[in-house]
């Protein structure tokens, strides 16, 4: 089941009314968008980007009662100037990222994303890119890996795994999320506390497929030219790495000028939506205004 992630607050701070032109460069299940289709209709319009083609067709199905509100844009958000362009959209009053995957892709198996759900070793959240997590994890040197792991998923015993995970596709390719979870578990040792060993490994290898963080970084250099004067951007990121970047531009755009940071500390989900959606409790949300 999917549930908007701090959806309350992203509203209050974006502050939408009827006739408000939206950027969702993030679809996913849909359930912002859906919102904000409610706040900005009749007269608005609202453009969703998603990489991931299930999430368009989910979307085009869900939104039939705002027929004419809304447009589908099946692209990363890396390129939402060319998006906006191609919609003759100049500039909108509002704009959401919500980084990282959907419970879509987590609770199916097929995608690969999950340690929970087996499934063939994929991570694409676009299914039509080349590279899937089997080829990364395949086909890269042990220094590589290891880099990667210590950089995108800040996991301690990087040597380690990377280490595992060589030895180990000597013997056999590591083709599944089950292959490559135990490939972890058996080179740290098995779970320690509530975090299953293999979790930040997983969120390396997803993060080094797609590209993420250079993603983010592209989008947000473009959002802010693409907003309206006193036009609102907000960001709900999962781990430290997405919100650093996220700060930083903040910052960097504040100095220069074009923004101002409506949120001092990011806003994290009430305790009350932590208990009724766990996997938001590591969500942080930021938001700026154009000045």
């Amino acid at each position: 089941m999917h549930l908007p992630v701090m959806l309350n607050e992203v509203l209050d701070f974006l502050d939408l009314k009827s006739g408000d032109t939206v950027l969702d460069a993030t679809l996913g299940g849909g359930g912002h968008s859906k919102e904000m289709l409610k706040k900005i209709t009749p007269g608005g319009m609202l453009l969703a980007m998603d990489a991931d083609p299930a999430a368009i067709d989910r979307a085009r199905e869900n939104f039939k009662d705002f027929t004419g509100s809304f447009k589908l844009v099946n692209s990363n958000f890396r390129r939402l100037g060319e998006a906006l362009d191609r919609e003759g959209i100049d500039k909108v009053d509002a704009a959401l990222f919500d980084i990282g995957i959907s419970s879509y892709q987590m609770d199916e198996g097929a995608r690969g994303f999950s340690i929970k759900n087996p499934g063939p070793l994929d991570m694409r959240m676009d299914p039509g890119q080349k590279i899937s997590a089997k080829d990364l994890v395949n086909r890269l040197r042990e220094e590589e890996l290891s880099d990667i792991i210590k950089d995108l998923g800040e996991e301690r015993f990087h040597r380690r795994i990377a280490r595992a995970i060589v030895e180990r596709r000597r013997e056999k390719k590591i083709e599944t999320t089950d292959d490559l979870a135990s490939v972890i578990c058996r080179a740290v040792g098995g779970r320690r506390g509530k975090l299953d060993p293999a979790t930040r490994t997983f969120q390396a290898i997803r993060i080094a497929v797609n590209d993420e963080l250079g993603a983010l970084r592209g989008a947000l250099e473009q959002i802010v030219d693409r907003l309206k004067t006193g036009g609102r951007v907000a960001v709900i990121s999962f781990h430290s790495l997405e919100d650093r970047i996220v700060k930083n531009k903040f910052k960097e755009y504040s100095a220069g000028g074009f923004i101002k940071i409506l949120t001092k500390k990011p806003v994290r989900p009430t305790d009350a939506e932590s208990t009724d959606n766990p996997r938001s409790r590591s969500g942080r949300l930021r938001v700026a205004e154009r000045i």
